[in-house]
Parts: C-alpha cells; structure tokens; sequence
C-alpha cells in the first residue's frame, strides 16, 4: 500500500524497502574494511535505530559486539530539545572503538550528547552510522561518518522510526503528507 494513516497524520510512500537494504549493505562493506581487526563495539540507539542495526549486522563480517542505549529527543513530529537518557550504557568503552548507529540524523542533537558522553568516558574512538541524514536540518559540526541516505528535511515514518510510537513495524519509509 503506497498511503497509511498513523494517529491523526497521513504517510506516502518514499524509500522502500529494497533500496534501504542495499543502502545499508553499502555500508557495511565500509565499515567492515574500515574496522577490520579493530572488534569495535556497535552502540545501537533505541529505538529507532533496531531495524536498521539488525540489518546491518547481518552483513558485518568483522569481529565485534553490539550494545544499546535509549535516548530520547522527540515528542510527536518535532525534537523536545532535550536529550533523555531513559536505557543507560553498561559496557566499558574505555580505549574502545565506539560506532553509534542512529536511525536518522537531523538536528544532531541526540548524538552530540552521545558522542560528549562516550569521550568522558574514554572511548578510543567515536564514529557516527546512521541510515538517514538530514544535512538541511543539522545544526553541529561533527562528522557523520556513514551515512546510508541523504534526505529533505520531511517527516518520516517506518523501518523503525515512528510518529508518536506508532508506524516503526513499516518494512518502507513513508513520509508525511499535507502538513
């Protein structure tokens, strides 16, 4: 179906499924000639980021562990400008090379904080993965590292982002429609 209805708000069809798969297969290659014989530790994002770090870790074929946190920014279609920590860190990523994967960049507000948060604690290394960027609405300085798509400054919905905690179960990406 090319329309769905979350809560109050209409969703278009916009990335499907195949073309983020491939995308997110790209990635992995890089990251897997980038990160070979280094065991980084992936720190997934909840919860936005499970369906594209479960994705990716399908094709990682290096050595490494996956860890989560949940972080928080968002209330409906806009950012609270605060970041929450609801699920903290619980492995060391002291002298550990740290790759936060994030569903979507937009502000950068949310991975600044983890990013500040994991150089106090002495990680080695700190790179940013996220399936989608918004460089339109980014409002920091710091790399973003690997990114699987560029995108407009649209709302989106599905592949595990969502409105409102609604529309993460999509296998596409829909944006909304007629604000």
């Amino acid at each position: 179906m090319s329309r769905k209805r979350v809560h109050d708000k209409d969703f278009e069809i916009y990335i499907p499924q195949d073309q983020i798969e491939r995308s997110i297969r790209t990635m992995a290659e890089h990251i897997n000639r980038d990160y070979a014989g280094r065991n980084p530790l992936f720190l997934v994002v909840l919860n936005g980021a499970f369906m594209f770090a479960a994705e990716l870790m399908k094709s990682i074929e290096i050595e490494c562990e996956i860890s989560f946190v949940k972080l928080s920014s968002y209330k409906g279609t806009a950012s609270t400008h605060i970041v929450r920590e609801l699920i903290g860190l619980d492995h060391s990523v002291a002298g550990r090379n740290v790759i936060l994967l994030e569903d979507i960049v937009d502000s950068g507000l949310t991975i600044l904080f983890a990013i500040e948060k994991l150089k106090k604690l002495e990680a080695a290394d700190v790179k940013v993965a996220t399936l989608l960027f918004k460089p339109k609405a980014f409002q920091y300085t710091y790399d973003i590292d690997y990114v699987g798509m560029e995108i407009p400054n649209d709302f989106i919905i599905g592949y595990g982002l969502d409105y409102n905690e609604h529309g993460r179960n999509l296998p596409d990406i829909y944006r909304i429609v007629g604000t």
